[in-house]
């Protein structure tokens, strides 16, 4: 065999190596990029249920709480008054207007209703004759699809739903019937987190056995107010290009909310 085969097939065999390994090289940092999506959105997932129950847990409270004990057994076992605002305009003798402001607790519900379930009113979007629902109570409703008809200006109108959920409720209304911009026409029960979810392990990182979130609240003098903070964050990323000292907010690691300023914001967001 001639010299310049033998270096013909030893850079080929060379080549070959080299693709392979740039092949390799290639499909890992891939690999290694979903996995990181994967655990950063469970991570996040996990965020807005601990944001929600604190939103909540200072709603009851009046503060935040960086107790996660407190914070867990609020979801379990905690209580929260559905509140109804009224306003009424009182014409007064001397011409002026006088505004009366009234509260009324309409039920009570379990905090874990309140955190992991939203309700959304479906409201009539224009004037119109009505002209019959899409879907039917226990069915769900996905954002995007049709859910309901009105005659407006001798015209047949699709309304789409702006939210998703389960349809737990509609009004008595009757094909033909006129309705007025902003009557409500049905109720959709939105589930926000897994019903499932352990809450003894709130306080851990997804992905981790035993890495907590740092959690802080305390209260702040903004402009002479004493005002509440919380800011919850993960102490340990899975992606390696975050840090605190990156300057952009959503390089840093995964958090929501501020030790200095009134927000529950996610750096995600």
């Amino acid at each position: 065999m001639s010299v310049t085969k033998i270096l013909s097939i030893v850079f080929l065999i060379i080549s070959l190596g080299l693709a392979w390994y740039l092949g390799s090289s290639i499909k890992h940092s891939i690999d290694e990029r979903k996995l990181i999506a994967q655990r950063e959105n469970a991570i996040i997932e996990k965020l807005k249920l601990i944001r929600e129950a604190e939103i909540v847990f200072q709603e009851v409270n009046g503060n935040y709480t960086s107790d996660w004990n407190k914070l867990i057994d609020f979801i379990k076992n905690g209580e929260v008054p559905i509140i109804e605002k009224k306003e009424t305009i009182i014409t007064l003798d001397y011409g002026a207007d006088s505004v009366v402001v009234e509260f009324d607790t309409l039920e009570i519900i379990p905090a874990k209703e309140r955190i992991f379930r939203q309700s959304h009113s479906v409201l009539a979007a224009n004037d119109g004759v009505f002209r019959g629902f899409e879907l039917s109570v226990g069915q769900m409703a996905e954002q995007g699809n049709v859910a309901y008809r009105l005659l407006q200006s001798g015209k047949v109108v699709e309304h789409k739903f702006k939210e998703s959920g389960e349809v737990t409720n509609t009004q008595p209304i009757q094909s033909g019937q006129r309705l007025t911009k902003g009557d409500l026409l049905m109720t959709l029960v939105e589930t926000k987190f897994d019903p499932n979810t352990n809450l003894d392990r709130l306080m851990f990182v997804p992905g981790y056995e035993n890495v907590q979130f740092e959690i802080y609240a305390d209260e702040v003098t903004k402009g002479n107010v004493q005002v509440d903070v919380i800011e919850v964050r993960n102490t340990k990323p899975f992606d390696p290009n975050r840090s605190e000292s990156n300057d952009a907010t959503n390089k840093k690691p995964l958090r929501f909310g501020s030790r200095t300023d009134v927000t529950t914001a996610g750096n995600w967001e």
